[in-house]
């Protein structure tokens, strides 16, 4: 059987462009908040633990709360590391992922509609999210977080105005 590998196609080895940085930031907000629950939760275990003497004070309560502040400081920045873009003539191609590697184009003369989201975290660190809604039913919507708002919505008006060119 022949190994030969498969010729890459041209935009794959083009260089990727990276989101903004403050969707780390952003990112980063989120992992804290969610973790808020498994905080409450372990202090509230250590209080019940300490009144049956069963455990050293602080060992159940401080070992979470390490394991947390590592997760906060990982997880964020390796999701915002496995996130890119690439915006050409006449498509855009989102990549992200690093255990389950997504690698979506969508051709401009598929999109339908786009949208530019943010939600109030977004506002506060001025980023925003760019979805681009295509015929079909499956993967009908691509996503693409982490944009600074003014390039956000550049991107949709660029986008645009391509389809207006091809419509036309």
């Amino acid at each position: 059987m022949d190994q030969t590998p498969l010729p890459l196609p041209p935009d794959e080895d083009e260089e990727l462009t990276r989101v903004h940085p403050n969707y780390a930031h952003a990112l980063r907000v989120q992992t804290v908040l969610a973790s808020l629950p498994v905080l409450v939760a372990a202090a509230v275990s250590e209080v019940s633990l300490r009144k049956l003497d069963l455990l050293p004070p602080g060992l159940v309560a401080g070992a979470v709360l390490v394991i947390v502040a590592l997760l906060v400081i990982r997880i964020p920045q390796t999701r915002f590391n496995a996130r890119g873009y690439q915006m050409g003539a006449d498509r855009l191609r989102v990549v992200r992922g690093l255990m389950f590697r997504s690698d979506t184009v969508v051709p401009f003369g598929r999109v339908q509609h786009i949208d530019v989201n943010q939600g109030p975290l977004e506002r506060f660190f001025g980023i925003a999210t760019l979805t681009l809604h295509t015929a079909g039913n499956h993967n009908a919507s691509v996503t693409l977080p982490g944009l600074g708002e003014a390039l956000a919505r550049e991107m949709r008006e660029e986008i645009r105005a391509h389809i207006r060119r091809e419509t036309l």
